[in-house]
């Protein structure tokens, strides 16, 4: 059986799908089972030794140049690769027009959500077989319950995201905890002080405070709060030399972003500040310690931060 699984965006959200890989091989252990993700963020489902090939596509940049030939040249090379795939089936997880469309482009069966599932309930007109998976449960075990609704098994026991996080390019001087003070919101930020005294607990711990940072207007902020926490900051880092900073990490402490839940799919002690979002549909998930805090107009406090974090020191 060759498989194309759809899973494009966001981080958070193709590393909710990771499971379904390992539920899969476990059921069906001859499957080929293949990735269709947003370039940014192919180095997660490499990650997984059970995904045989990642095909990258950049959507997000081709919609906004979609008169530019160059553009029509690159989803038709993309296009053309996903023929070629010899797919059996399309299992989309995301549930929108834009991927139930890429995954018809296979040519093969796509599976998908019904109408009263799917995030966007048109996406359900363009999937051969469709299944009801209740909306309001956590995105992991959406994903996973699709899966098994349409491959014909059961989807039991903890979720298992099976990655390998690569060698490290770049390693803190020392035994180490790792801060994410950054989203692509200003909704989601934290204050700053209160990331200062989440440092300064850390470093009492004996970890050095490992500010993490993606964007040029982000190294700003983690400098500063790195300063005031005699922590480090690291050089610019790609998605796969990011996870490897995180798997090593004793502690992660980060807003509701990608880097965030990929630290917990990794196995470290996480704990997410959720200051615009309720972590319900889509809390921090691991098999290590994990626990999500705050909410939609929720702002939590330092020192409720703290005293979550107290416990998860054990």
């Amino acid at each position: 059986m060759r498989l194309l699984i759809v899973k494009t965006s966001s981080m958070g959200d193709v590393v909710h799908a990771l499971p379904v890989v390992g539920d899969i091989l476990r059921q069906h252990p001859e499957a080929q089972l293949d990735w269709l993700v947003e370039a940014p963020f192919a180095a997660i489902p490499q990650m997984h030794p059970g995904v045989r090939q990642v095909l990258p596509m950049s959507w997000r940049k081709w919609r906004h140049q979609l008169f530019s030939a160059a553009t029509w040249r690159a989803m038709g090379q993309l296009r053309a690769e996903l023929r070629r795939g010899g797919y059996d089936g399309v299992l989309d997880l995301q549930g929108l027009l834009k991927s139930a469309l890429w995954a018809r482009q296979t040519g093969a069966p796509v599976l998908g959500y019904d109408a009263d599932s799917a995030r966007e309930p048109a996406a359900a007109w363009l999937y051969k077989h469709t299944a009801a998976v209740p909306r309001e449960l956590q995105a992991v075990q959406r994903c996973r319950l699709l899966a098994a609704a349409h491959l014909g098994y059961t989807a039991s026991g903890h979720p298992d995201f099976g990655l390998r996080a690569p060698a490290p390019t770049w390693t803190p001087r020392s035994a180490y905890a790792v801060l994410i003070p950054n989203a692509s919101r200003r909704e989601k930020l934290w204050p700053e002080r209160h990331w200062a005294a989440v440092g300064r607990r850390l470093l009492e711990k004996g970890w050095l405070p490992v500010v993490l940072w993606g964007r040029d207007e982000e190294q700003t902020l983690a400098e500063r709060i790195a300063a005031s926490c005699e922590g480090d900051v690291p050089p610019f880092l790609r998605v796969g030399e990011m996870a490897a900073v995180l798997a090593g990490a004793q502690q992660v402490v980060g807003l509701d972003t990608g880097f965030t839940h990929l630290a917990a799919a990794l196995g470290r002690p996480t704990l997410g500040i959720y200051c615009d979002h309720d972590p319900g549909l889509a809390g921090i998930t691991g098999p290590g310690r994990v626990a999500s805090i705050g909410g939609k107009a929720q702002v939590p406090g330092v020192k409720e931060v703290l005293a979550l974090l107290e416990q998860q020191f054990g």
